[in-house]
């Protein structure tokens, strides 16, 4: 690989030079800078990062924490800022850990991604508990969350109450009076907010609420719950919490010749690439993860540049409608 003395010879100039013309210095004359240019793309000379930080005595590292990455959110949500960090100029370090670790292990993950020096964190993490294990990082860096779990930590964060709402809100609007809702698993900020949103709809809509079912947002839990709600009598409308619960619930119907939307409809939640290929195809609400990513993105920003940051909304799901919801079948006329 060729190196900055490299790239100085072929330009004409001191690797000194070279050094000014990466990091930007405005003192450099522009046919100079033109000649160092040219020869950085002729002989496809890519910089040090860690020399680059050596030279600045600071790093363009952004630290990521992410647990829960297993799953379709968090990781979602880790590459939406991974693209958003890169796009403007960062470096991201990522630390990940399982949500099933207890806080001793997710804060050992956090030390190891500190002795990287990263000029700021992100925590992507499932629920206080966790969150809580995290709070130190915020009297050491700017810290920016993608759920609001992580004490003294700003957050960029989507609305899943509103999420919920709608959800219920569709299936209401479709002459459902009840709504049954499988919900994530217990300890998940985003798996409560859901219930919530749920419930504060259908006790606005005036619509009964059966007691909510937990999975665990596999597929396999939603299959589990599915065979057992079909062996009860299924409902007319379900709200499952995640697109891969509602992929195991609509399997257990299939199985169990329980017809989608016909016999019942099932919205889900997140809009993961295979939701529209489902059979049928599902009814979800849609985050904008990208969006997510810039949003987090700008936070840090605003926190690294000492500005007073502007409080964003949260970001509100978009409901897709596709074929997995319809009108209730009519109650047979007495004879």
């Amino acid at each position: 690989m060729p190196n900055i003395f490299d790239v100085a010879k072929a330009a004409g100039v001191s690797h000194q030079t070279v050094s000014r013309v990466l990091n930007g210095d405005p003192t450099v004359r522009p046919a100079v800078r033109e000649r160092v240019d040219e020869a950085i793309a002729r002989l496809d000379y890519r910089p040090s990062a860690a020399a680059r930080a050596l030279a600045r005595r600071r790093t363009r590292t952004i630290g990521l924490v992410v647990v829960g990455m297993p799953y379709y959110g968090p990781a979602s949500i880790a590459n939406a800022f991974n693209a958003a960090a890169r796009a403007s100029g960062w470096d991201v370090a990522i630390a990940a850990a399982d949500d099933a670790d207890g806080d001793a292990h997710v804060r050992e993950v956090a030390e190891t991604l500190l002795a990287q020096d990263p000029r700021a964190v992100v925590v992507i993490a499932p629920g206080p508990s966790v969150g809580a294990g995290l709070a130190a990082l915020t009297s050491r860096l700017p810290v920016v969350t993608s759920v609001d779990v992580v004490p003294g930590a700003a957050a960029v964060t989507v609305d899943d109450v509103a999420g919920g709402a709608i959800a219920t809100e569709h299936l209401a609007a479709l002459g459902h009076d009840a709504v049954l809702h499988v919900a994530g698993p217990e300890g998940w900020t985003e798996a409560d907010q859901r219930i919530a949103g749920w419930r504060a709809a259908s006790e606005r809509l005036g619509l009964r609420a059966p007691e909510v079912l937990r999975g665990d947002w596999s597929s396999a839990s939603g299959y589990r719950i599915g065979r057992a709600i079909a062996a009860e009598g299924a409902p007319s409308a379900i709200f499952s919490a995640n697109d891969q619960m509602a992929l195991g619930l609509l399997a257990a119907f299939r199985d169990a010749r329980v017809r989608v939307p016909e016999d019942v409809s099932v919205v889900g939640f997140d809009d993961i690439p295979e939701a529209a290929f489902f059979p049928p195809p599902l009814t979800t609400l849609r985050q904008d993860f990208a969006a997510l990513g810039r949003g987090l993105m700008a936070r840090l920003d605003d926190l690294l540049a000492d500005r007073e940051p502007v409080d964003a909304a949260p970001l509100t799901p978009e409901l897709v409608v596709r074929a997995s919801t319809g009108a209730p079948r009519p109650a047979p006329v007495a004879h």
